[in-house]
């Protein structure tokens, strides 16, 4: 029995593993299968790339033909701003610089105003211990130092009274608060408007306006520091076509782009206060402090080279005379230096210059926005009121009234009492 059920093991062990190697050996053959894996898309591998350890960078990836034609169609649009951008930056850094020159310049006017009163003062001094000195005393080296000082003195007068470095200053302050005017303006026409190549244009015409109007070279361009008369500032550019003025009628009271027949007489009356009494009054301080430092400059070195001649000729054989000369010369060429830098007088005639300049921008610019016939093509009327206003310091009723005075002196006849502006 035994046996029996060994044979059946055997027998049934010896089937499972013979289909065991047969199921081994002869496989069926499977159907083939295809794995669909799922598709990276590069731009987030390429962002993933590009934005790792925190930097963003490019990584040339082709685009299909319609992405290519696309940012061709747009990247002409957008030059515009690009271009306007650069100019941004250029005028960033032309505020730099003439705020860092305008400081520098300030350092050179203290330093040579009181390197020179010292050495003056210094002169003088010695030239008094010479005149005090007894009979048979040898005061040749207080002689010789004192002349010196004196010529050295005179040197440096000539050349402080030639570059006036306080007029310097003034055209640096100047400079740096336009050029600020005209980043703001920009700024402001990228971040609502819609800039175009006229504005581009524009802004480039008004950047090389302003380095013509305040150069920062001192050889060469500097600004005339002692003219004939006063000329007002001009920093912006002229109008390359010239529009002619023909009359533009309105209907009573129906307006036009902001403007009517009355806005228009009250700014050609605004027009008249400003060339009778502001123009003409800055003009004719100008002019005053123009006269004063022409005096003063030459007062200056002059004295000095009295003060050392009289100390060259120090000494017993010529009496006191020589040494009296040279104290009291070196002493009012000190006093004389100290008013016309110390008190700055040619910074004044700037600020006359540059007040007279912008009473002049005012003008023109009123006078050029009513010559042109075609009120739709001129400044919001409304608007450019309000502007004239602000820039005059008065609000929009003060403006109507001086103009309103203004036309009544013209009718009686009599000089207007009041100024346009309020701000200077």
């Amino acid at each position: 029995m035994a046996s029996l059920q060994a044979s059946n093991f055997l027998i049934s062990s010896s089937s499972s593993s013979s289909k065991q190697i047969h199921a081994a050996l002869s496989v069926p053959k499977l159907p083939s299968i295809r794995f669909s894996v799922p598709k990276v898309k590069s731009k987030k591998l390429s962002e993933e790339l590009n934005t790792r350890d925190g930097f963003i960078g490019t990584i040339p990836i082709q685009k299909n033909v319609d992405r290519t034609t696309l940012l061709q169609e747009t990247s002409s649009v957008s030059m515009v701003t690009l271009q306007l951008y650069d100019i941004l930056e250029a005028v960033a850094d032309r505020v730099e610089m003439h705020k860092n020159i305008g400081e520098q310049r300030e350092n050179w006017n203290s330093l040579l105003l009181n390197s020179t009163n010292m050495i003056t003062l210094t002169a003088a001094t010695m030239a008094g211990v010479t005149a005090t000195g007894g009979a048979g005393v040898s005061l040749l080296g207080l002689k010789l130092a004192s002349t010196l000082l004196f010529s050295a003195a005179t040197g440096m007068l000539v050349l402080m009274n030639k570059i006036q470095p306080s007029q310097l200053v003034e055209e640096q302050r100047n400079a740096t608060r336009l050029f600020k005017q005209l980043q703001s303006q920009i700024q402001t026409l990228l971040a609502v408007g819609s800039p175009s190549k006229e504005d581009v244009k524009d802004a480039m015409e008004k950047v090389l306006a302003l380095d013509k109007a305040y150069p920062l070279p001192l050889l060469g361009v500097m600004l005339e520091k002692f003219p004939e008369s006063l000329e007002p500032a001009v920093w912006w550019p002229k109008n390359q076509s010239q529009k002619t003025n023909q009359e533009k009628h309105f209907n009573g009271k129906v307006k036009s782009n902001g403007w009517s027949e009355e806005l228009e007489m009250e700014m050609r009356e605004v027009v008249e206060v400003i060339k009778r009494k502001d123009s003409e009054e800055y003009e004719k301080l100008g002019n005053k402090a123009l006269k004063m430092n022409k005096v003063l400059a030459s007062s200056g070195p002059l004295l000095t080279g009295i003060a050392a001649v009289g100390s060259a000729f120090m000494g017993s054989s010529n009496g006191p005379w020589a040494e009296i000369v040279a104290v009291v010369a070196g002493a009012l060429a000190s006093v004389v230096n100290t008013f016309e830098h110390g008190c700055q007088v040619g910074m004044l005639f700037e600020m006359y210059r540059n007040n007279a300049g912008f009473f002049k921008l005012v003008q023109e610019s009123i006078e050029s926005t009513l010559a042109e016939s075609d009120v739709e093509k001129r400044e919001n009327g409304e608007l450019f009121e309000m502007k004239v206003a602000l820039q005059l310091g008065r609000s929009l009723s003060q403006l109507r009234d001086v103009a309103k005075k203004s036309s009544y002196s013209r009718i009686e006849g009599s000089p207007v009492d009041e100024f346009a502006s309020r701000l200077f």
